[in-house]
């Protein structure tokens, strides 16, 4: 799984463009750096505390839903509410023809690892690293929050090196949205409780919701497939990634596409239905959005330096 995500700790460094340069790069009398973007847009930004990772989530939580509910996102709410309303019809018929579209063409229908490195732990064997069999699995671990804490450590370590703001500030932002979208997704999950394909005892799966506690964490495939969490995790980690580097304009397209191949593995494996993905779309590049616009500043500079 490491090596997989290798190339993304290691990606983060050329997206810290942030070296003192007269084309991209001027300095406040604060020495903040002023990152010059889009149509003589720049912006800057503080570096984030040290803690500010949780610090931030109770506010920006409730920030996150006061603005999903003004009148001017009434309509992308509804737009949710619709496209969730249409897949839901269709459930069962996408899951069985992506399953048999997939098997047709050589891909596997499930998670298979290898493990790379193991120990011995208290006298059991332990998985520190695995590696996934099959591109199904490869794709589905993009969702894991594994992926979203290389990424951020990446950042980190590139933002302390170079003593640069808005690296750190991305870095703090996705292992905020991971934390804040984990239980903000297992909250929805337990209210809905509605199973996975994989184990499904009607067409497009049972809903229960509010199980009991104990039930909920030790029966998860009952009850938690709506929304997708992996799918809010990683699509807020791209927003975030974008939103911090709109210069970097192969963010999005690559970012959104790996979502859609992701989301497709999830429907492969039995994980999710294709309804559960627009909420959880929905919350990671809303929350990501959020976050990211909120620690910067804007600030209008001239055209040339």
């Amino acid at each position: 799984m490491s090596l997989i995500l290798f190339p993304i700790f290691v990606g983060a460094k050329p997206l810290i463009d942030t070296l003192p340069s007269v084309s991209n790069t001027i300095y406040s009398l604060s020495k903040s750096p002023i990152y010059l973007e889009r149509n003589n847009d720049s912006f800057t930004c503080d570096k984030p505390s040290t803690f500010s990772f949780l610090t931030h989530i109770p506010g920006d939580a409730v920030g996150y839903v006061r603005q999903s509910f003004k009148k001017e996102n009434l309509s992308n709410l509804a737009i949710i509410a619709a496209s969730t309303g249409i897949l839901l019809a269709f459930d069962q018929q996408i899951t069985n023809g992506a399953q048999t579209f997939t098997s047709q063409h050589g891909i596997e229908v499930r998670e298979s690892y290898s493990p790379l490195i193991q120990v011995n732990l208290l006298g059991k064997k332990t998985t520190l690293m695995k590696w996934p069999n099959n591109i199904n699995t490869a794709f589905y671990n993009f969702g894991q929050g594994s992926t979203v804490v290389y990424m951020a450590a990446g950042f980190l370590i590139a933002g302390k090196i170079k003593n640069d703001p808005r690296a750190l500030q991305t870095s703090s932002q996705l292992i905020q949205s991971f934390l804040a979208l984990g239980v903000k997704t297992q909250l929805i999950k337990y209210s809905t409780g509605r199973e996975n394909p994989s184990i499904a005892s009607q067409s497009g799966g049972r809903w229960r919701p509010f199980p009991s506690v104990s039930d909920f964490q030790n029966n998860k495939p009952v009850y938690d497939a709506y929304p997708s969490g992996h799918l809010a995790t990683f699509v807020s980690a791209v927003t975030i990634l974008s939103e911090n580097y709109p210069r970097k304009r192969w963010i999005k397209p690559v970012g959104y596409s790996i979502a859609g191949l992701l989301s497709l593995s999830m429907v492969n494996n039995g994980v999710h239905w294709a309804s559960d993905f627009p909420l959880g779309f929905a919350l990671g590049y809303g929350y990501g959005k959020y976050i990211a616009k909120k620690n910067k500043r804007l600030v209008r500079t001239p055209a040339k330096l």
